[in-house]
């Protein structure tokens, strides 16, 4: 069965040209080498923006320095709100660089400053590196927060797929630390259950077909977990409790893989008397975005801005 048919036509000519790949350990560096090859850094200068890249402390002097890219409008006003992003990659791929054109225009359309993390990727470093690197950006936010020029009080954090997923466990272990608020989780069907696409939990026969599959979701879910046993923050859709974090915003297509565990975080986030919204967007599957000039992609980019805004209290 194909659901060809479902798609929006105007994001189907992207997703024949995505390659087919593979997950095998040793096929990821190769991957991982075509796809920096590719990638094309914007230009901040000509949307009024400068990016840095700067290597921060690792969360414990034993880990090693994480290197991210910070974006700043050149008039940046001298308390601006900030937003930690975290890129998608199912947790074995990607980089901030993959994600630069679009934290370029949020931060020059908002006026914020955004921290983009290279976390450590499975399976060479599997749970809790990643993690334990973005709790490391989240604290070097807090503490830098005057060098930087950010309000502490209005730092919302968010990311793609595995980094809407990590974003999420970013939520609850902070909520757990209790040192440093977070005000807004922004999460892009955020990739946040384990159990999705195995054997005992396929799912609905119409997700998943394209760009991220179910074999690929319990590929990704084995290198990044390891031997650890899954559990909450790591695996955010098994904890036992979502009182008390950030309001939220999630976003998911309609054919994707993550569509129900999607639905079901919100619903639960609601449940816990989280302020939370929720949009799925007809017609797309797993990285739709891919089509910059379809409409449905330039509604997620106003949606997603706006959520942002609002989150960050923008304008008030």
């Amino acid at each position: 069965m194909t659901t060809r048919h479902l798609l929006d036509p105007e994001i189907v000519p992207a997703l024949d040209a995505f390659p087919d790949f593979s997950l095998d350990k040793t096929a990821l560096p190769i991957i991982r080498q075509a796809s920096a090859e590719m990638t094309q850094l914007a230009d901040a200068e000509a949307h009024g923006v400068v990016r840095e890249e700067v290597d921060i402390p690792g969360l414990t002097p034993e880990q090693p320095l994480v290197r991210c890219l910070v974006y700043k409008p050149k008039n940046a006003p001298q308390e601006m709100a900030a937003y930690l992003h975290l890129h998608g990659g199912g947790y074995i791929l990607g980089s901030p660089e993959g994600s630069d054109a679009h934290n370029i225009s949020l931060a020059s359309q908002l006026g914020i400053c955004i921290v983009s993390v290279d976390y450590r990727l499975a399976p060479e470093h599997p749970v809790p590196a990643a993690l334990h690197d973005s709790y490391a950006a989240l604290t070097w936010m807090h503490t830098e927060s005057k060098t930087l020029g950010i309000d502490v009080t209005r730092i919302a954090i968010g990311g793609e797929s595995a980094g809407g997923g990590l974003a999420a466990s970013l939520a609850l272990y902070a909520r757990d630390q209790a040192e440093f608020p977070i005000c807004y989780q922004l999460l892009t069907y955020p990739m946040i259950d384990d159990r999705t696409g195995d054997e005992a939990h396929p799912g609905d026969p119409l997700t998943g077909e394209f760009v991220w599959t179910r074999e690929r979701n319990q590929l990704g879910w084995s290198y990044y977990l390891g031997a650890t046993v899954p559990a909450a923050p790591h695996v955010p859709s098994r904890a036992t409790s979502l009182e008390g974090l950030p309001p939220a915003w999630i976003s998911t297509a309609a054919l994707d893989l993550f569509r129900d565990e999607n639905i079901e975080y919100a619903q639960r986030l609601l449940k816990a008397s989280v302020p939370t919204e929720l949009i799925v967007y007809p017609g797309t599957c797993h990285g739709f975005q891919m089509a910059p000039d379809a409409k449905v992609t330039k509604q997620y980019l106003s949606d997603h801005a706006g959520a942002l805004s609002r989150g960050l209290k923008l304008g008030t």
